[in-house]
C-alpha cells in the first residue's frame, strides 16, 4: 500500500513540478517566450531540424570534453568540466525556453477559453503525461518537443521584432 502511495506521489510531483516551472518562465521572460513561439508556429520542421543538429553538436562536444576530463589530471579536469557545464548549461536554457514555448502553443490550442495561467498549467500537465507514455512518448514525443524546442529558441534569437 506504501508502494502505491509513494509511486502516487512522485508521478503528482514530477507532473506538478515542470507545470509551475514552465509558469514561472514564461512569466519572467515573456518576450522570449513570445518571439521562440512565434517561430515554433511559423516554421515547426525547420524548428526541429535546427534543434536536432545543435542538440547533437553541442551535445557531442560536451560529452567528448567530459569523457577526456574523466582522465585527466585535477588541473585539465577543471578546465575541460567547466566549459562541458557551460554548454550543458546553455542548452538546459533553450531547453526551458523553448518548452514554454510549447507549453504556450499547446495550451492556445487546446483550451482557448481558459484563463491563461490555467491552460498553461493543463497543457503543461498534459505535455508531462503524454511524454511519459512508454515508448511512444520517450522515444517520439520527448524527442521532438525536445528539439523543436531547441531549434525554435535559436530562430527566435534570430526573429526580427
Amino acid at each position: 500500500m506504501t508502494d502505491i502511495l509513494r509511486t502516487t506521489f512522485f508521478i503528482l510531483l514530477l507532473t506538478i513540478t515542470p507545470a509551475a516551472y514552465f509558469l514561472v518562465i514564461g512569466a519572467l521572460f515573456a518576450a522570449r517566450v513570445a518571439k521562440t513561439q512565434t517561430s515554433l508556429n511559423l516554421t515547426p520542421g525547420r524548428s526541429f531540424g535546427l534543434g536536432m543538429v545543435n542538440f547533437f553538436f553541442f551535445g557531442l562536444i560536451a560529452f567528448v570534453l567530459l569523457s577526456l576530463a574523466e582522465n585527466a589530471g585535477s588541473f585539465i579536469k577543471g578546465i575541460l568540466t567547466i566549459p562541458a557545464l557551460l554548454i550543458l548549461a546553455f542548452l538546459s536554457i533553450l531547453l526551458s525556453v523553448g518548452l514554454t514555448a510549447t507549453v504556450h502553443h499547446l495550451a492556445e490550442r487546446l483550451f482557448p477559453d481558459m484563463s491563461a495561467w490555467k491552460r498553461n498549467l493543463w497543457s503543461s500537465v498534459i505535455l508531462c503525461v503524454a511524454c511519459a507514455l512508454p515508448f511512444v512518448g520517450w522515444f517520439l514525443l520527448l524527442p521532438y518537443v525536445t528539439f523543436t524546442g531547441i531549434g525554435a529558441t535559436i530562430l527566435g534569437f534570430f526573429q526580427k521584432s
